[in-house]
C-alpha cells in the first residue's frame, strides 16, 4: 500500500468516526476493505445520595470556592429506540435522489413509514413503532443492516 493510500484510509476513518458510520464496505477489483467501528455504550449516570445532615449543614469556605463536579447525563435516557425487523440494506428515501422520509427533529407518528430495508430485491417499508421527535439516525443510506439494529433514536411525545 503506498502512503498515500494509507493516508486516504485514515481520512476516510476519521469521516466516517465524526458522522458515526457504524460500518462500512468498499469493494474495487482486488482491493476490499471492511469497516466496522464498535458503538460506544454509555455510562449509566451514577447519583451518590447525600445524607441529610450533610445536605443541610453550611458549606466550609474552602468547599465554596472550589468548582460543582459535573453531573454525568445520559443523553439516551428516556429514548425510544427503533430497530430494525429484518437483515437487509437501510434506505432513507423511496429513491435514489428523491427526500428523506424523515429527518432528525421530525415528529413522526406512530405506523409512519420512517426509512425502507431492502432485502433480497424487495423493498420493505419500516414503520414507526412509536410517535415523537427524531433525536438521531443511527444508520447511513446504502448501510448493510443487521436483524434488531437500532435504526432510529425517539424521543416519545
Amino acid at each position: 500500500m503506498k502512503q498515500q493510500d494509507i493516508e486516504d484510509l485514515r481520512q476516510l476513518i476519521d469521516f466516517l468516526k465524526a458522522h458515526q458510520v457504524a460500518e462500512f464496505d468498499l469493494d474495487r477489483g482486488d482491493l476490499k476493505i471492511r469497516l466496522k467501528f464498535q458503538q460506544e455504550i454509555p455510562a449509566a449516570p451514577v447519583l451518590a445520595a447525600m445524607p441529610m445532615a450533610q445536605a443541610q449543614a453550611a458549606p466550609a469556605p474552602a468547599a465554596a470556592a472550589s468548582p460543582a463536579a459535573p453531573v454525568a447525563v445520559d443523553p439516551d435516557a428516556g429514548l425510544h429506540m427503533v430497530k430494525s425487523p429484518i437483515v437487509g440494506t437501510y434506505y432513507g428515501s423511496p429513491s435514489p435522489g428523491a427526500a428523506p422520509f424523515i429527518a432528525v427533529g421530525d415528529r413522526v407518528e406512530k405506523g409512519q413509514v420512517i426509512c425502507i430495508i431492502e432485502a433480497m430485491k424487495l423493498m420493505n417499508e419500516i414503520e414507526a413503532d412509536a410517535a415523537g421527535e427524531i433525536a438521531r439516525c443511527l444508520v447511513t443510506n446504502g448501510q448493510p443492516i443487521e436483524f434488531g439494529q437500532p435504526l432510529f433514536a425517539i424521543r416519545p411525545a
